[in-house]
């Protein structure tokens, strides 16, 4: 097979990876985008995010899809409530509409992101396997199809389990205490009623006893569910989760006593996923290395629990684009002011991130909760 020069290489195709490509096209800059995925259909993207106005939203700004963006924002999904394991709420709030953290499905996000790109940008099915710096100071890409390309300038936008990040550093995601199981309530106004009243129009938090449910109401009217505990790193594997109601009635174990609306929320999914959350070191930076970077989760993986991953790895992607902009002929240059951006801001955003799981998933989570929404800060 033989191996094809790309000027700009970037592996991983989602949020930040597909930011960075539209900043620099905007800007006449031309990079291709190399993902694991067989089309941009080939799986559901899951969840809502909240875009904030001092990244995420600035990100789309760069990329010139502000209007377009306006149109799949989730009206009514910035509401919400934080409750106790009894399903009394403690705290509720409306959206607004004020657009400082507006909800927006994830794949519906992603698709303007790519239709916003020149055809050809994007090359599918093409799983990273590994990379190697070169004599002449470009990067080989190793593809599991057996292809490879070189690159001048290799940015590793591959999330979590980078292929790219070993070229730059040891640093390895560690299990971070919490796992999530994930379910999906279908059609929840008619089909699971109990569900839909408790969870409500947007985002729901449930905290108690070091564990809990977020939740979150989906723009086609299902309820997305991650119920969270602290649990051993291996508590996922003692359960058999292709037995959906096996799956289910060992979940539910762990929440004995807890109202049945909210236990519902399990019992009734139609849809059951487990996930340990995992994060980089806070913190975590590496040494200047010629031709090749990281950005969003690949950079700075933490966990979800502070609201910015897709916004970090979307602002990354449009600051990384816009500084290559403005050092033509100068990528080092460019790199270098990236980077020294970069680490301080993924640091504190670890730092808030690594807070709210202590925060949340403590003994007294839901009393500190509480009082964090009455101190008027943001909901997550």
């Amino acid at each position: 097979m033989s191996t094809r020069h790309h000027p700009i290489a970037i592996i991983g195709g989602g949020l930040g990876g597909l930011t960075a490509a539209r900043v620099l096209h905007v800007n006449g800059i031309e990079s291709a985008v190399f993902d694991l995925d067989a089309g941009p259909e080939a799986r559901t993207q899951g969840g809502m995010l909240d875009i904030h106005e001092e990244n995420g939203q600035k990100a789309i700004h760069a990329a010139g899809l502000h209007d377009e963006f306006r149109k799949i924002i989730h009206e009514g999904g910035q509401a919400m409530r934080l409750a106790g394991p009894d399903g009394t709420v403690h705290v509720a709030t409306e959206d607004v509409g004020d657009g400082g953290r507006p909800e927006v499905d994830r794949g519906d996000l992603r698709g303007l992101l790519l239709n916003s790109l020149p055809d050809g940008t994007v090359h599918w099915r093409r799983r990273a396997t590994g990379a190697r710096p070169m004599d002449d100071g470009r990067h080989e890409v190793t593809f599991a199809d057996g292809s490879t390309v070189t690159t001048d300038l290799l940015i590793g936008a591959d999330g979590a389990w980078s292929r790219i990040r070993p070229l730059l550093s040891d640093a390895e995601p560690a299990y971070t205490g919490i796992s999530f199981v994930e379910t999906d309530l279908h059609e929840a106004d008619t089909r699971h009623p109990g569900g839909a009243a408790v969870v409500g129009g947007g985002f729901f938090i449930c905290l108690g006893d070091r564990r809990g449910f977020l939740a979150h109401r989906e723009t086609d009217g299902s309820l997305h569910v991650y119920t969270a505990l602290r649990a051993d790193e291996d508590w996922i594997d003692t359960i058999d989760f292709t037995d959906h109601g096996a799956a289910k009635a060992a979940v539910l174990a762990h929440f004995d006593g807890w109202d049945e609306d909210l236990r519902g929320l399990v019992a009734h999914a139609d849809a059951i996923t487990p996930r340990r959350i995992h994060a980089l070191p806070v913190g975590h930076r590496w040494k200047r290395t010629p031709g090749i970077t990281l950005l969003g989760d690949a950079a700075h993986l933490m966990s979800p629990f502070a609201g910015e991953g897709a916004n970090l790895a979307m602002y990354d992607g449009a600051e990384l684009a816009l500084t290559l902009a403005a050092h033509p002929g100068d990528t080092e240059a460019a790199l270098t002011e990236y980077e020294e951006a970069l680490f301080p801001r993924s640091e504190a955003s670890a730092i808030e991130s690594a807070g709210s799981l202590d925060t949340m998933f403590g003994t007294d989570g839901l009393e500190r909760m509480i009082a964090f929404f009455g101190s008027g800060r943001p909901g997550a």
